[in-house]
């Protein structure tokens, strides 16, 4: 298990969290596993049909490093359930029945899915395993160059993942920066069915921020995944209508659940990088409050330091990576990060809830400000 905590990246580590806390007794009236707990996940793999309580549940998205497997990463896709908010605070519960989550080798299925790093220079080898599936998949990368047979899309290579069979792909790590990947096998549907994540390649000499962290924007119509699992609506992507909006799969209050959800967790005086990326279909106002941060990289291309200037909000097109810096030299305390189509900021007709997270000190992480708001997102400490 990751010992990490906030979003995916260089947090805190769990133990660092019960000290900030005073430990679990200080999240005063967090609910115990008889109020409103998830299951644990059933044994399922594959995309099959399953009906959504046979379905094990989606974990947060994990980062893998593959350079220190080898070079080498397996993903498979796995059939399951998305809670992205199983409380009913805020507008909840919210929870998609059926995602098509990605696995990296041994472990759990997550939307977004794992998010694949490596180093300039250590191409990947990356096995899309289909043998469980009930769908063709292919996988296809964003932003590095790449042989022809090796782009993903079926058809202009030839190449079809079937059910049963297994494919790999050599994905050169030739192009440093932060990427995307997705299934491109029936684009419209596969992706709104949870099959993305993050690739990044580090550029050689990488010299990391004191905290960096990873975000996968998603606005989702619902009606698809209740339609696979075997809902009586109607869908279609030419009338696409996003009802459900996501940071790392999660909906405020849940986003800012530290093991669960991506809360941006710093300590003051930090220089924090958070790389994001938009997997959805609409683009995306990131806002931060009370900081103010310059974009270093866009689409794995470097902005020079000349053209760089201080903002506090970034308009993130569909496919688009930024990546932003900014030190955390505010008043200690809990600041949003969040959409401003405030549309986006709602669970239903909830405000707030939606595509919103926040920018936590951990001097206020003692406070009942933040007790509270891990009540509303479910945290038992």
């Amino acid at each position: 298990m990751n010992d990490r905590i906030g979003a995916p990246g260089s947090g805190l580590s769990r133990r660092e969290l019960m000290i900030a806390t005073g430990g679990a007794a200080a999240l005063a009236g967090c609910m115990s596993r008889s109020q409103g707990a998830d299951p644990e996940p059933s044994d399922s793999s594959g995309d099959e049909e399953d009906a959504p309580s046979d379905l094990p549940q989606t974990s947060a998205p994990e980062v893998v490093q593959v350079d220190e497997q080898g070079g080498s990463v397996t993903l498979r896709s796995v059939t399951a359930r998305h809670p992205v908010h199983p409380m009913d605070s805020m507008g909840g519960p919210i929870e998609l029945p059926q995602v098509w989550a990605f696995q990296a080798d041994d472990g759990e299925p997550s939307v977004p899915g794992p998010i694949l790093r490596t180093t300039e220079g250590n191409d990947m080898e990356v096995t899309l395993d289909n043998t469980d599936a009930g769908h063709p998949h292919t996988l296809h990368f964003h932003g590095v160059r790449k042989s022809w047979k090796n782009d993903g899309v079926p058809t202009t290579t030839g190449v079809t993942v079937y059910p049963g069979e297994k494919h790999t792909y050599t994905i050169p790590a030739n192009v440093p920066g932060t990427h995307f990947y997705h299934c491109h096998y029936q684009t419209h549907r596969h992706i709104d069915m949870g099959m993305y994540g993050i690739f990044r390649v580090d550029p050689k000499g990488y010299e990391p921020a004191d905290k960096e962290y990873f975000f996968t924007l998603k606005d989702w119509d619902s009606r698809v995944n209740r339609q696979m699992a075997g809902e009586n609506v109607d869908y279609s992507p030419r009338q696409r209508n996003p009802d459900v909006f996501t940071i790392n799969g999660k909906s405020l209050p849940r986003t800012l659940h530290p093991e669960e959800g991506s809360p941006i967790i710093v300590d003051h005086g930090d220089t924090v990088r958070l790389h994001m990326v938009n997997a959805g279909y609409m683009s995306h106002p990131m806002h931060t409050h009370n900081h103010r941060y310059r974009l270093v990289e866009k689409d794995g291309g470097q902005i020079p330091e000349a053209a760089q200037y201080e903002q506090d909000i970034t308009n993130v097109a569909p496919a688009e990576r930024h990546t932003i810096e900014f030190e955390a030299d505010a008043d200690p305390g809990i600041y949003l990060m969040h959409c401003h189509k405030v549309n986006h900021a709602m669970n239903g007709t909830s405000y707030p809830g939606g595509m919103v997270n926040g920018i936590v000190y951990r001097d206020a992480m003692d406070t009942d400000v933040f007790a509270d708001l891990m009540e509303y997102a479910g945290y038992e400490g």
